[in-house]
């Protein structure tokens, strides 16, 4: 029950989060004191400790963290050509949008090749889908107790929603 007030900066809005943070980033954290934090994973835990009744108090799991380096090996091949076409705020003027397909096709290559060569890859993550699916302990907590694990799974999981043809294990799915 943290109150929180959301602003979303547009994709080719580098002014902002410079003058907060010194380089263009997100997610950024205004916290009360007006000061600013950038990283992620250092967001979640200052978050996670505030009320002194931490959340994420579980071990860290070898095998999901080698399924998770695996995975994000290639899966920005599937997600970033989908990004690109989804109704994100970050992408509501076509600057913003256009910022972010010449910026990404520039590091991960055409997104028009990457959609066309799709199979192969939706065919791998529905392969590496099935052998997650057996590391899965608890639906609400992927190790059996909330770890940075869950913090690092749950995104990915939920932006491969948007790749049509995934197969998704029962587990997974539950997850």
């Amino acid at each position: 029950n943290i109150p929180v007030e959301l602003h979303v900066l547009l994709n080719d809005d580098a002014e902002t989060p410079t003058r907060m943070v010194g380089q263009k980033q997100v997610p950024i954290l205004q916290k009360d004191d007006s000061r600013y934090m950038p990283e992620s994973m250092d967001i979640v835990h200052y978050v996670d400790k505030l009320d002194g009744k931490p959340l994420l108090t579980g071990k860290r799991s070898p095998a999901i963290e080698e399924w998770l380096r695996k995975v994000n090996g290639y899966a920005n091949k599937l997600l970033l050509p989908r990004f690109a076409k989804s109704a994100f705020d970050e992408f509501s003027t076509p600057a913003a949008r256009k910022y972010f397909v010449d910026k990404k096709e520039a590091s991960a290559g055409n997104f028009a090749d990457l959609l066309a060569h799709s199979d192969g890859l939706i065919k791998n993550i529905s392969d590496d889908l099935r052998a997650l699916d057996k590391l899965i302990v608890k639906p609400n907590a992927v190790n059996g107790e909330l770890s940075e694990d869950d913090i690092q799974l749950f995104p990915l999981l939920r932006n491969l929603t948007l790749v049509a043809g995934i197969n998704w294990p029962s587990r997974v799915a539950d997850y």
